[in-house]
């Protein structure tokens, strides 16, 4: 049985006539308000004891809740003496540039190897554990297979007010991807929801349901079967840019969970088999993290960071010209 432990809320007039999540987030200062949603979506939130789970419910005047909060064990990781890129550095946060093939963070089958054990040797654990202990640092995520550009929190505040930018997007962020085919510049958008027959896959649909999702692809440079985008994202949905542009019948190269369905009709034309074979083998999902910029939460002013493509990405580029 997990334990928690009990707060009340009484809704005065002041919180009255607002949306739930809302309110308690703004009561309940030390909880962001997307953790307050969560809260509500898994039944914690109760009004009478009754489960109230609709965040956009609207509160009235005089309505007491109750509110379960769940008491998460210290989960301990070892600090393992591995090589980060670090673009930049000050006491609030850090930039790294993340490899391919580096887990975020310790999970069942990961225990170790990952970004996090990393951070938490090179930093002496003076990381943000806003989220639990599990995660110190982590604001964001990217796939395991996905190098890129990544900011790290190491103060509670300074992760929480990142955070925030995250959600109301005023964070820049642009990726290069190598994709099959040659897609016209332009916005992709649609919703986003996890696919009902496999929990790893998200899926796009046209019913409004999942979360709305907005990507600007620009082409960049062409290869004959394949080609080099600059994806922009307006909002960061889980595994995003690799379900809009398999939507476009141009997944990612290297993807092994989308669109490896529409690969093959590449591989049809013999003058172009070699270049097929090229892309064919390449090992990971070829998307690269390129560019980040944020208003920095201590020092007031807007930091924009870019990093170079890895060198996996230009020697698929050199293989793709050569041939």
């Amino acid at each position: 049985m997990n334990d928690f432990y009990n707060l009340k809320l009484y809704i005065n007039k002041e919180l009255s006539s607002q949306r739930l999540d809302k309110a308690l987030s703004s009561s309940l200062e030390k909880y962001s308000r997307t953790q307050i949603k969560n809260l509500i979506l898994n039944g914690n939130v109760l009004k009478n004891n009754i489960k109230i789970t609709d965040p956009s419910y609207i509160t009235k005047e005089n309505e007491n809740y109750s509110v379960n909060i769940f008491i998460k064990k210290n989960i301990t990781h070892q600090p393992e003496n591995i090589d980060l890129d670090i673009v930049y550095e000050d006491e609030d946060l850090l930039i790294i540039n993340k490899p391919p093939n580096l887990v975020m963070h310790p999970a069942p089958g990961n225990e170790s190897g990952t970004l996090v054990n990393a951070l938490m040797h090179y930093t002496k654990n003076n990381l943000s554990n806003l989220n639990d202990t599990s995660r110190p640092g982590i604001v964001h995520r990217l796939d395991k297979d996905t190098s890129g550009i990544l900011v790290i929190a190491k103060k509670d505040d300074v992760h929480a007010k990142l955070s925030d930018q995250f959600k109301d997007h005023s964070i820049t962020r642009k990726y290069k991807a190598i994709v099959w085919g040659n897609p016209n510049n332009q916005e992709i958008h649609g919703y986003i929801e996890r696919n009902k027959k496999n929990r790893k896959k998200m899926s796009m649909n046209n019913k409004g349901n999942g979360k709305f999702s907005k990507t600007i692809i620009k082409l960049e440079e062409s290869y004959e079967i394949a080609s080099m985008v600059d994806c922009e994202l307006h909002t960061g949905r889980t595994h995003q840019i690799r379900v809009h542009l398999t939507s476009k019948n141009s997944p990612v190269v290297g993807d092994k969970i989308y669109g490896k369905s529409k690969v093959n009709q590449y591989g049809k034309d013999k003058k172009t088999i070699n270049k097929f074979m090229i892309l064919k083998n390449f090992e990971r999902q070829a998307l690269h993290a390129y560019h980040l910029g944020f208003n920095h939460p201590s020092l007031k002013k807007r930091m924009d960071f870019d990093v170079d493509l890895p060198q996996d990405f230009k020697n698929l580029i050199d293989l793709l010209v050569k041939y």
